[in-house]
């Protein structure tokens, strides 16, 4: 009987944590805030103006949540960026069982490295990281700079957290979602 009202809490709480109504959701001001500060950190890597420079667009969630006890699951919002403009607004969701407990924050920068794969994107229904597109997840080296022989393929993302890039984790499983603002 514990258990079940353990499971059934926890599942109410991802369900309030994912629900998203006007009260909740976030800005596009304070979105535009967060790319313009999470793209500096991409700047500030090694290799990452040129990623910058080469990408035909860039989709960032600058505050991406996560938590998880047994289940889990995060959420966050974001937008793609073409040209320095913001052009249209995501939300990014995924959802984990396994072993876990916790709470974690990240920003995930994923930098569409030809046009083809930014025009289907820009015209999916929806979009699911591992479905529709393989991303490869970049990381640092051990000069401080980005493994530029990964940045060929055609969707590369980076993911940050407080203590900068983050080493060995999969966006497999995201979904993106077009938001109306």
């Amino acid at each position: 009987m514990k258990q079940k009202i353990l499971v059934i809490s926890l599942l109410i709480s991802f369900a309030g944590l994912f629900a998203t109504n006007e009260s909740m959701a976030v800005s596009a001001k304070n979105i535009d805030v967060g790319i313009e500060n999470s793209l500096n950190m991409l700047k500030n890597i090694n290799g990452g103006k040129e990623v910058l420079k080469k990408s035909e667009g860039i989709l960032v969630f600058p505050a991406v949540f996560k938590a998880g006890f047994g289940l889990g699951g995060e959420y966050g919002e974001g937008a793609l960026v073409i040209d320095g403009k913001t052009v249209d607004y995501y939300s990014t969701a995924a959802a984990s069982i396994g072993f876990q407990i916790g709470a974690q924050k990240k920003t995930i920068i994923i930098a569409f490295m030809d046009k083809d794969t930014l025009n289907k994107f820009r015209n999916s229904e929806g979009w699911k990281i591992g479905t529709d597109a393989s991303v490869t997840v970049i990381t640092v080296g051990a000069d401080g700079s980005i493994d530029t022989a990964k940045t060929n393929k055609p969707i590369v993302a980076f993911v940050f957290d407080q203590k900068g890039l983050m080493y060995n984790l999969t966006l497999e499983g995201a979904k993106v979602t077009k938001l109306k603002r």
